[in-house]
């Protein structure tokens, strides 16, 4: 029996979503990840889902799996909440439809733990991610888009190369390996991100009790203006603890990111990369030292060890280019800023549709058609929600300048 077999690289959401789909349609899949394991390396922390992510994870997944990312999520949201950096509301409003379920996959609308979530997906691969690997080229070996023709029987169309010696043979190869991606630098060196000037500190603090926090982030999502500086606050509350439901310990938190052009950090670009956690944890409380002492306070009782650095970088729309055997999906073709919450959401969605076009090829039709389909319509979407990000940065900016604000939004009506 011939069986398509697929390589992606990294175990991203988008890369494990995506094995968890093709397992479950019968194809031979195999994620190679260059960390030792899933927790080998900070990758942020709350995410807000929406229904493009629900809607791929109930194609994707198997039920039960389905079921334990919803048991697993956070609780939703139920306002969004803009305050001065005093804490003085400036604007605020209901979100989400009180009608709707907010962890129905269709009306999806709720926060999770990142790393809770790939270990969901990870739960139902059954082995098949091959940590220590790290990919660093790949040759295609057999042009055209004939079948694989079974174990054995000769070389795979796409051969990886991996770190420190080593190859493996696939007849697919998916560049799930996120904003630095050696499959894209590859495939469509045009396509390397740029960076767009914004940094952003993440920090993790421990939800001992709502007394301990402010009452405007409470309820939800809270955006504070802070002059050249912004910050994000979400809480994060388990609907049911992790360790319960099998999966690592984790408990409530508030995560915060602190956000602004890299010249409002008063650190050299240099200097801000290389920084550890307890130097970027010092330095967010230096920047925000005259803020509202309930702001500080939150900062100050972050987990230091928890706090790491982003260089904001966006993707370019490149031209279309032709189909192959080897293809990118999330951060790898289409990164983009954090402002609009959409990056998580498109890869996912990303992983559901790629998943969806090989299986409709399947392993005898014509695999290069397949992803060809899939990459047409992915960069229709995927570079819109990069504009889309970048526009909603761009008011973010304008809303730390109040006089420019107040100009953006009579200029953009």
């Amino acid at each position: 029996m011939i069986t398509l077999r697929v390589a992606v690289a990294g175990a991203g959401l988008g890369g494990l979503c995506l094995a968890c789909g093709l397992l479950r349609a019968g194809a031979d899949v195999t994620v190679y990840e260059r960390d030792a394991s899933l927790a080998g390396r900070r990758q942020g922390y709350r995410l807000h889902l929406d229904a493009r992510a629900g809607l791929a994870l109930q194609a994707c997944l198997p039920p039960e799996s389905l079921s334990l990312f919803q048991a697993s999520c956070c609780q939703a949201s139920t306002r969004l909440t803009v305050v001065s950096e005093k804490l003085r509301v400036l604007h605020e409003q209901a979100i989400g439809d009180p009608t709707a379920d907010p962890y129905a996959p269709a009306t999806l609308s709720a926060s999770v733990n990142r790393q809770t979530l790939r270990e969901v997906l990870a739960a139902s691969l059954d082995g098949r991610i091959a940590f220590g690997h790290e990919l660093t080229s790949y040759e295609l070996t057999e042009p055209g888009a004939g079948p694989w023709s079974g174990p054995g029987s000769g070389p795979g169309r796409v051969r990886l190369h991996f770190a420190g010696g080593g190859s493996a043979d696939a007849d697919v190869l998916v560049g799930a390996d996120g904003v630095n991606s050696p499959v894209r630098n590859q495939y469509l060196p045009d396509a390397l991100p740029a960076d767009t000037g914004t940094w952003c500190i993440y920090g993790k603090t421990p939800l001992g009790g709502d007394s301990a926090l402010p009452s405007v982030v409470k309820e939800g999502f809270t955006a504070v203006v802070g002059g050249r500086l912004g910050m994000a606050l979400g809480a994060v509350r388990f609907r049911q603890a992790p360790q319960t439901l099998g999966l690592s310990a984790a408990g409530d938190y508030l995560m915060w990111a602190l956000a602004g052009d890299r010249r409002a950090f008063g650190v050299p670009d240099e200097a801000l990369t290389v920084m550890d956690a307890a130097g970027l944890h010092a330095l967010a409380a230096e920047l925000i030292r005259t803020w509202h002492p309930g702001l500080r306070a939150l900062q100050a009782r972050a987990e230091v060890d928890e706090t790491f650095g982003v260089r904001v970088r966006a993707s370019p729309a490149v031209p279309p280019w032709p189909p192959s055997r080897v293809t990118v999906l999330g951060d790898a073709i289409h990164a983009m800023s954090p402002a609009r919450g959409s990056g998580a959401n498109t890869a996912l969605r990303d992983a559901a549709l790629l998943c969806r076009m090989l299986t409709a090829a399947g392993p005898t039709g014509d695999v290069v058609a397949a992803i060809g389909d899939y990459e047409q319509e992915m960069r229709a979407y995927g570079y819109a929600a990069v504009a889309e990000s970048r526009r909603a940065e761009a008011e973010t900016g304008a809303r730390r300048h109040r006089l420019l604000f107040w100009l953006h939004r009579r200029l953009a009506g």
